[in-house]
């Protein structure tokens, strides 16, 4: 038979209140009973009745994470440190994948199943600006990526625009000038491609360089299968270019396995430099020059925030809290001069 409060309150000469002062971590206790009271809940293998704490406190130990697409090695990794992160606050995630798709993702932010959660991590891509009114919902909710901005939630997330600026920079002070872009998205104003491609504008026109839209490549989904597609289609048009910045690192992955193909020597003839910081980038051949956006600590503070929400301990007012970033040189691209 299981043990019981009761038989870890007898077993450390403790009052049962005692015994549940020590497991909710309550301050006031003195150091020899909370040893005597951790003891007896070792030695008897005492697990606490969660089901019956939560009920009490009104929370399930549980929040949910929404994101569109787990075969996207972005989400797959965000995901996965976004589960670390909760895991060592002693909450469990409930992963939802939306596909990207609006209806998908206003359908999820009314689901029933949210109630078997305390909160909600939400990275929309369907998703836009226009729906900013549906964020206003009656439960905590963090907001990740870059579809909707200013809404009534706090929101987590990257410098887009700066990254992408320093990313171009980075290939400028190595002595490219003619750096073709693969990810754009056609009439995009809002959204990580469209942020991105304003950096790149933006450090273009700061070192003198004009922009040139032949040597931009549009795409849709951001795959590999498209990143090879599009740095095809940029080939066929005969432009010259000696850089290639990939708007995500799936992408330039995509890239640069045509440009060896095509007998094109990464970094000699053209330099290939990616965003996001994967893993599998540190292991292509060779191995891809990347930006790191700060996932790891944009996953570590949407929990934090989150669980600041749930727990009533947060300012009223939304924050946007945007993470630093860094450029991981590797050896598609050249050192700088």
């Amino acid at each position: 038979m299981a043990a019981t409060l009761h038989d870890v309150a007898r077993l450390a000469g403790v009052s049962i209140k005692t015994v549940s002062n020590v497991i909710n971590d309550y301050p006031h206790i003195r150091p020899a009973t909370r040893e005597r009271v951790e003891a007896a809940i070792s030695e008897l293998g005492y697990t606490p009745n969660l089901t019956a704490r939560n009920l009490r406190s009104g929370r399930t130990g549980a929040i949910a994470l929404a994101v569109p697409d787990l075969s996207l090695a972005y989400f797959a990794e965000l995901a996965a440190e976004v589960i670390a992160a909760a895991e060592a606050a002693g909450v469990v995630v409930l992963v939802e994948q939306t596909g990207g798709d609006r209806d998908r993702e206003l359908e999820l932010l009314r689901s029933p199943r949210l109630k078997l959660t305390d909160g909600l991590i939400f990275s929309p891509l369907g998703m836009g600006q226009d729906d900013v009114a549906a964020l206003d919902v009656a439960y905590p909710m963090v907001l990740l990526g870059e579809r909707i901005f200013d809404g009534p939630t706090d929101h987590v997330t990257m410098r887009n625009i700066d990254a992408a600026r320093a990313a171009t920079e980075f290939l400028i002070a190595a002595g490219r000038r003619r750096i073709a872009v693969v990810g754009a998205h056609e009439g995009e104003l809002i959204g990580s491609a469209a942020l991105r491609l304003r950096g790149y504008v933006e450090a273009l026109e700061a070192a003198g360089i004009p922009y040139d839209d032949d040597i931009v490549g549009y795409t849709t989904l951001w795959h590999r299968a498209n990143g090879a597609e599009t740095m095809r289609e940029i080939l066929a048009r005969g432009v010259d270019f000696d850089a290639v910045f990939g708007l995500n690192d799936t992408l330039a992955l995509g890239a640069m396995r045509v440009l060896q193909v095509e007998g094109r020597r990464v970094p000699d003839d053209v330099a290939v430099l990616g965003f996001d910081g994967l893993d599998e980038a540190e292991y292509s051949i060779p191995s891809l020059t990347t930006v790191d956006p700060g996932r790891d600590w944009i996953a570590k503070t949407a929990v934090a925030t989150l669980l600041e929400r749930i727990a009533g301990r947060a300012d009223a007012e939304p924050r946007t809290l945007l993470a630093d970033f860094q450029i991981l040189q590797r050896e598609s691209a050249p050192a700088v001069r």
